[in-house]
């Protein structure tokens, strides 16, 4: 199918065949359906027609099965009958095995290259979401990364927040005159959140080298587009991360990429696996940015595909926005899923063939119902469809096999070895050792100094000190670690200009100047 990537159809009980054209794949798109319906294979049979196309893809392998995409599939499969019979029955002429160029990555760096960001380039937003704030403590945050811009503090780990928000708490009353209230109570609760996350492994998310969107973006040398993998077995024992992370990406793409308009094909097309960790109690400030980058990442030449097992996981308004639909089987056990089956029924083009509603609850394992827009956009009329089959091994590939994959990829060692430059935490140690040092200079040839010398320095110095009569020396408080080190921060900060960071749609940076 020219311009085409074929999705199935065919046979006596279905329609014609169904492809989905790649001018309008920016467009997104949905893959819905029950557990063990073939949303998997939907997923890896759409991953290898936009990688024969030249379209780089990222996706999530939440389950481990989709690794099977670097490695072509074989004649001596269990499977393997039943593949060949279904391409001839809906006329899929030219199926073969092949693999597919893969990249993996992996957030905690055992099953793929290692994948980083900054908490500057995360944004208060988003880190807010992933620690769950009150927004007494989104506020706390916001005033951090403020600081953090308008000061020349750099945010590139976890330290460095923590760094920056003992300050913040050891010098409210100052800081609370310009932003507002701050408590120490919730700077200790953001804190506590902190150390949460980091036992999830959010420490290694957080660092540099941060990740080049760049390489997500390649194609081999036969000009197939690269299929990138983020192992998220693991990373779904944290579901706050993973959702965080993904959107975070996908900001990142909306603030970096040029516009393009409406391309013959996609940039790069993002798919986001189990989509209702990613609206499941989202505050409706973080849904109305997911729904705006939705609908303008597409002119980016983007496209996003929303994998879920019902419709309805997904807000009506970005539902909306999805053009592209593989529907497979739904059941309707409870009164509530009858309600979600007829109105994920009532979102298509209906055909006159058969009931929609019927057919989403009949249609077997490896089958959907699929609508594809077509001329000018119009989605297509609802059509049954049998789903092709893959051309990549079904299943997982083994660990050695991986481990290998990983080795010889051409991005092997850029992100391996952390790097741990001058920001936040370096510099606010620094200033808080040179202001204890300073002190103890001073405090030290104070006392070398002879008594009326003392007396009268500290008249002239240290005016509202106390002097006591009996022994004529100067007796006051001592300063604290905290307070010398705000003291002298405070007094830097005056003069320090910086560079300030535009923070994009979501909280992300603009990386110009």
């Amino acid at each position: 199918m020219d311009g085409k990537i074929f999705l199935g159809g065919g046979g006596p009980d279905y329609g014609v065949k169904q492809g989905l054209a790649l001018n309008y794949a920016n467009r997104h798109g949905l893959i819905a359906g029950a557990t063990g319906t073939g949303k998997t294979v939907t997923l890896q049979i759409l991953a290898e027609g936009f990688s024969q196309a030249g379209v780089p893809v990222f996706l999530a392998d939440v389950k481990g099965d989709l690794s099977g995409l670097a490695k072509s599939g074989r004649a001596d499969h269990k499977l393997h009958q039943a593949f060949t019979d279904r391409a001839a029955q809906i006329g899929f002429d030219d199926y073969a095995y092949r693999a597919s160029p893969v990249a993996f990555w992996d957030l905690f760096g055992e099953q793929g290259h290692p994948v980083r960001t900054t908490v500057s380039e995360m944004g208060p937003l988003l880190l807010s979401r992933l620690l769950e704030l009150s927004e007494a403590q989104e506020g706390i945050l916001n005033i951090a990364f403020r600081l953090s811009d308008e000061e020349g503090l750099p945010l590139l780990d976890l330290k460095d927040l923590q760094a920056l928000l003992v300050w913040v708490g050891e010098n409210r009353a100052q800081l609370s005159l310009r932003y507002g209230n701050i408590s120490t109570a919730s700077v200790g609760a953001i804190q506590r959140r902190l150390l949460v996350i980091e036992n999830q492994g959010a420490n290694k998310l957080f660092g540099e080298p941060a990740l080049e969107l760049s390489d997500l973006m390649r194609q081999d040398g036969e000009g197939r587009g690269m299929i990138n993998i983020l192992a998220s077995d693991k990373l779904m024992s944290a579901p706050g991360l993973y959702a965080t992370f993904l959107l975070w990406l996908l900001s990142e793409l909306f603030e970096e990429l040029p516009e393009v308009g409406d391309p013959e094909k996609p940039k790069l097309v993002f798919f986001f696996d189990e989509a209702h960790l990613l609206f499941d109690d989202a505050p409706k400030v973080l849904v109305d940015k997911v729904e705006q980058v939705a609908r303008l990442i597409r002119s980016k030449g983007v496209g996003v595909y929303f994998i879920t097992q019902n419709p309805a996981d997904v807000p009506e308004d970005i539902l909306g926005q999805l053009g592209n639909r593989i529907q497979h089987a739904l059941r309707a056990f409870t009164a509530r899923d009858r309600k979600n089956l007829r109105l994920a029924a009532e979102t298509y083009r209906e055909n006159p063939a058969f009931d929609t509603e019927e057919a989403i609850r009949e249609v077997g394992v490896g089958e959907a119902v699929t609508s594809m827009l077509q001329k000018k956009g119009v989605p297509g009329i609802v059509e049954r469809t049998l789903i092709r089959p893959p051309s990549t091994q079904l299943g997982p590939i083994t660990v050695a096999e991986r481990k290998a994959f990983i080795a010889n990829s051409d991005l092997a060692g850029k992100y391996e070895k952390t790097l741990d430059r001058r920001s936040a935490f370096e510099i606010l140690s620094a200033r808080a050792d040179k202001a204890a040092q300073e002190a103890e200079t001073a405090e030290t040839f104070f006392e070398d100094q002879p008594t009326a010398q003392r007396e009268y320095a500290s008249a002239r110095r240290y005016s509202g000190s106390r002097v006591s009569r009996s022994s004529s020396r100067i007796t006051r408080r001592k300063d604290t670690f905290a307070s010398a080190m705000g003291e002298a921060v405070i007094k830097e900060l005056k003069g320090t200009t910086g560079r300030r960071l535009v923070r994009g749609i979501l909280g992300s940076l603009f990386k110009g100047r």
